[in-house]
């Protein structure tokens, strides 16, 4: 089943995310029935007292829409594609994930040493058999199984498994199944699910 209309209203807000503004405030509360919301103008008083996520909104080199970005995304498209194909994912999630987590560059490493355009972590690739982590087929295979199982394991529920990837599927659990308040997750899932959309429109 492909994730497209995945994205639900009800888990996310999409208005937040303005792409005209550099830097987006994001307030976020989670509600009984366990689903997060996000918005930046908090109209519902349980916004209130809640921590706020800032995020950078489409303005690094990871997130950009030039020409050298879509080149960058095009480059990969056939491993993305077949990826997709080949573990039932929507091609634009891919992409989106990629652009998020590595800027299309096969060669980057975070300081936690996550490595590749997926920027997986050593013992995430050893356990989807990726040898080679700076190989740009290998990486994306690897990434592209580990957002299936995550998808599998939360009900796919995509702002979960977006949240999941980031910060680990034990954080999810920690937290109730719902998404846990770190800044760099609360930036993260708003991110990709922007990206997502752009490429939503792109792919074909």
């Amino acid at each position: 089943m492909r994730l497209h209309g995945a994205l639900t209203a009800s888990v996310f807000t999409l208005a937040v995310l303005m792409a005209e503004s550099a830097w987006a405030v994001v307030y976020t509360f989670t509600d009984a029935s366990g689903i997060t919301h996000f918005t930046n103008v908090p109209s519902d008083p349980r916004y209130a007292g809640v921590a706020r996520a800032s995020f950078r909104a489409l303005t690094d080199k990871s997130v950009k829409t030039t020409s050298g970005y879509h080149t960058a995304s095009d480059r990969y498209a056939p491993l993305v594609k077949k990826a997709a194909r080949e573990h039932s994912l929507d091609q634009a999630l891919l992409q989106a994930m990629i652009a998020a987590e590595s800027g299309f560059d096969p060669y980057a490493v975070s300081p936690k040493g996550a490595v590749g355009l997926m920027q997986l972590m050593p013992e995430t690739a050893r356990r989807y058999g990726v040898h080679n982590l700076y190989d740009p087929a290998e990486n994306i295979q690897g990434g592209a199984k580990y957002v299936r199982d995550l998808m599998r394991k939360f009900n796919n529920d995509l702002s979960l498994t977006l949240a999941a990837y980031n910060a680990g599927e034990d954080a999810i659990i920690q937290y109730g199944h719902r998404i846990p308040p770190y800044r760099e997750t609360l930036q993260y899932v708003p991110r990709v699910l922007t990206l997502y959309r752009q490429y939503q429109r792109n792919v074909r």
